[in-house]
């Protein structure tokens, strides 16, 4: 099995330097200012020593090559950046390339996938160094050409000069720009000008995917490492008393049998042999803490949201004395499921640690968080502690955790040998870092016309901080508001899941305002505009979103789904922002043999400039799918602290013939792109709901949908 091919930053700017010249120019990830840009010289490229943190290259022969930052998990960054260089150098896309960056504090900042963060973060400094490149290689074609700098243009490659028919290639150029002093201030195109910006551009990688090139954390093969697995304890709540490991280090192939933190680990030289001989230790727990069941959790919520203790999040007005008035009350509470990640490519990582360094290869979303991690159990200075970064086989929120780069470190601590620690589906489906449970209970206080004047919200959360989201809508379009929280601390680990919080909070939300649109007597796209125009107009405490932008989605919605004009489906609305985002569905349901069967959802999202359409398309498409899958069919439960699902097989996630047509629209607005990697998702759960609801008549408040007695009683 061959290494995956991950160039360290001294090796690529060796790589660079052996193209025989050319543009190499250092470009600032922490600052946007041109001026902190330099031509980076054949020697210094060798030497691989300078103080900027970032590089593109343009060699004699046309090629040119970017060092790409941020961990490749699927939200298609890795072909979105380059694009952005070429889009401003103006250059051949057929010669743009892109390598992965390792792990470098020094050179980068915030080297993080989570958060639909990368493109809102490096736009204008991707931007800048397309265009600083190309002034410098306009300045290098007006020398060589002796004409003045402002008859020059450039397309798809090349410097022109059009009033004399000649043209020079960027390879021609590479070299005499690399002399050109780096320009304080460059002139960026106008959204007009784009032509790559906004088309769709199949992703960088395609072909090695398609090809089974080695790209993942999987496919990470050393000479000479071995692979570990491990056991850890079978509930949440218990701890290790006691290991038997004679039968498994009986098994050919196995090296060492070792435990440590409540875990056992067996090391041999194949999976297949590791694996073999994990099963066969006697190993014996004992409780070390409380071990609960899903029935626990559902009597637990119930106190808390009832508890004369919670933390008040927001408050405006006097929302007592609004529902002692109210005309009508409306009272609902939601909850939903802990949710594993479910990545297709389970936890893995490498790792060689030696008396004065440590080498870690892998998948992770927070390369500088795991190798901050590694240092401080190791001991070690994190200077000594390289981490290149794989292609990431999903994530979802669960590869921002190092639980699992910390397992391999510490066993190659143990063994004295490299070491690549593989979990299986089931270790991935029973090991933790789920998506918190949550219940939420929403009012709603009328008046005679039917007007909202009083909302609380509270939120019931295991392990997930702040339910909440206090300043999202309706805040600031009610006059008499109060969200607050109650948690209850359980032996069950969590952490982000695709969208934080709002995965879920945006469904229970938009089913419930559907709840009071309807006691209202309103349409439920009328009577969310309506609380829009209120904030817009009047507005009650901070309004923390754009209300512009939220409209948008929302009219965009209603036109290109034909909202309230088709007979043949019931459709289900709902709206949502969620970072820095926004996005607004409508879900399509008819009746096939007497059961709700979702056939379309239409999307508007506004996330600013699109850069990559393709990748855009299926950002949303697949949020969407995700959202809807997950709502539908996903349930992780409990019994004595242990999950009760452990694959596929007793855990559904949605199916290719469970997926409707998905109709993608963006609003073109022409601001700078906000981000799309999560904000798909939240809308979701409440349009299919709320169309089910139409189809049905039944409201569906709890999640999975197809489990709730109210569709098993059509």
């Amino acid at each position: 099995m061959p290494n995956v091919p991950l160039p360290s930053r001294r090796k690529f700017m060796k790589l660079a330097a052996a193209t025989g010249g050319g543009l190499m120019l250092g470009f600032s990830w922490t600052n946007s200012a041109a001026s902190l840009m330099e031509v980076v010289s054949d020697t210094v490229m060798a030497g691989g020593d300078i103080n900027f943190n970032s590089f593109l290259s343009l060699s004699p022969d046309g090629l040119i090559t970017i060092f790409s930052p941020n961990p490749e998990l699927g939200q298609n960054i890795k072909t979105s950046f380059p694009m952005i260089v070429a889009e401003e150098l103006d250059a051949d896309w057929s010669k743009v390339k892109v390598v992965q960056a390792p792990l470098d504090t020094d050179k980068f900042q915030r080297q993080v996938t989570g958060g639909s963060g990368a493109v809102p973060h490096s736009w204008e400094r991707l931007r800048k160094a397309g265009a600083t490149a190309r002034h410098m290689l306009l300045e290098a074609a007006a020398k060589r050409l002796k004409v003045p700098f402002n008859t020059l243009s450039t397309d798809n490659g090349y410097v022109l000069h059009k009033a004399s028919g000649r043209k020079l290639s960027y390879g021609e150029l590479a070299t005499e720009a690399a002399k050109i002093p780096v320009p304080v201030d460059v002139k960026l195109k106008e959204i007009k000008d784009f032509k790559l910006i906004g088309k769709e551009v199949r992703n960088v990688d395609n072909h090695e995917m398609i090809t089974g090139k080695p790209l993942y954390g999987m496919d990470v093969y050393k000479e000479g490492m071995l692979y570990g697995m491990i056991q850890r304890p079978k509930a949440f709540g218990m701890k290790l008393k006691s290991v038997d490991a004679t039968a498994a280090k009986a098994v050919p192939g196995i090296k060492e049998v070792v435990s440590f933190k409540d875990k056992v680990a067996v090391v041999g030289t194949t999976t297949w042999q590791v694996n073999k001989a994990r099963k066969l230790l006697k190993i014996e727990y004992e409780a070390d803490g409380p071990l609960e069941s899903s029935a626990d959790h559902d009597r637990i919520f119930k106190e808390l949201l009832n508890s004369s203790e919670s933390t008040v999040r927001r408050k405006d007005g006097d929302v007592a004395a609004a529902f002692s008035k109210a005309a009508k009350i409306i009272k609902s509470e939601y909850q939903c499921p802990f949710l594993p990640h479910s990545p297709m490519e389970p936890m893995n990582f490498f790792a060689d640690v030696r008396e004065d360094s440590v080498e870690l290869i892998g998948p992770t979303q927070t390369p500088e968080m795991a190798r901050g991690q590694v240092a401080k159990l190791l001991n070690m200075a994190p200077e000594k502690i390289s981490l290149e970064l794989t292609r990431l086989g999903g994530g979802f929120g669960r590869r921002l955790n190092a639980d699992y780069v910390l397992e391999a470190a510490e066993l190659s601590y143990l063994v004295k040998a490299p070491v690549k620690v593989v979990w299986t589906r089931e270790d991935d489906m029973t090991g933790g870092i789920y998506r918190p449970a949550v219940r939420y209970r929403f009012e709603a206080a009328l008046d005679a016309g039917g007007n909202m004047i009083g909302y609380r919200l509270r939120g019931a959360g295991m392990n997930a901080g702040n339910p909440t989201r206090e300043d999202n809508f309706p805040s600031g379009a009610v006059e008499n508001l109060l969200i607050e929280s109650v948690e209850h601390k359980t032996p069950i680990t969590t952490g982000p899941w695709r969208a934080p919080i709002t995965n879920f909070l945006a469904f229970a939300e938009q089913a419930f305002l559907d709840e009071v649109a309807q006691a209202a007597g309103k349409d439920p796209v009328q009577f969310r505009l309506e609380l829009l125009d209120k904030a817009k107009k009047a507005p009650v405490g901070a309004v923390k979103y754009d209300i512009d932008r939220m409209r948008g989605v929302i009219e965009l919605a209603v036109e290109k789904s034909g909202w309230g004009k088709k007979k043949e489906v019931a459709q289900g609305f709902s709206v949502y922002f969620s970072h820095r985002s926004y996005v607004a569905q409508v879900a399509e349901v008819q009746l096939k043999d007497n059961k709700p069967v979702v056939s379309k959802i239409v999307a508007a999202a506004d996330c600013g400039i699109v850069v990559n359409l393709s990748g855009a398309y299926q950002q949303v498409r697949g949020g969407v799918v995700d959202g809807l899958g997950h709502a539908l069919y996903s349930n992780l439960t409990f019994k004595d602290g242990a999950a009760q699902q452990n694959n596929f097989h007793n855990y559904h996630l949605i199916r290719l013939k469970e997926v409707p047509e998905v109709d993608v629209h963006f609003v073109n607005n022409g601001i700078d792109p906000t981000g799309l990697g999560e904000p798909a998702l939240p809308p979701t759960g409440g349009a299919v709901a709320n169309a089910i609801y139409k189809a049905t008549g039944k409201r569906l408040r709890n999640q999975p949908f197809m489990e709730q007695e109210e569709l098993k009683l059509i």
